[in-house]
């Protein structure tokens, strides 16, 4: 599964793209330098259950420790993610 990046210097999101059809996506807001937050996950009913939503959250975890950035998930499946999952607890904000 590839899942894919869009950013300009305020906004960016992650999406899961089939065909020219975006199917999955997690759209983020800078705030400030250090840190992005998460507002808004969706996944088509299509995948449901894949564990798309989940991927799209550990490629956003992957981009903060490469641009060593902090995630604030106030969307709130991302945060039921980094509920779960105590690996991601480093770049929680």
């Amino acid at each position: 599964m590839n899942i894919q990046h869009t950013e300009d210097n305020k906004n960016g999101e992650f999406y899961y793209e089939v065909d020219g059809r975006n199917l999955a996506s997690m759209t983020y807001t800078y705030a400030g330098d250090d840190k992005i937050i998460i507002d808004h996950t969706s996944v088509d009913e299509s995948l449901k259950g894949q564990g798309v939503g989940y991927k799209l959250v550990e490629t956003a975890v992957n981009f903060a420790r490469e641009k060593n950035i902090k995630i604030m998930p106030l969307c709130p499946f991302a945060n039921a993610v980094f509920n779960k999952r105590s690996k991601y607890s480093d770049v929680r904000f």
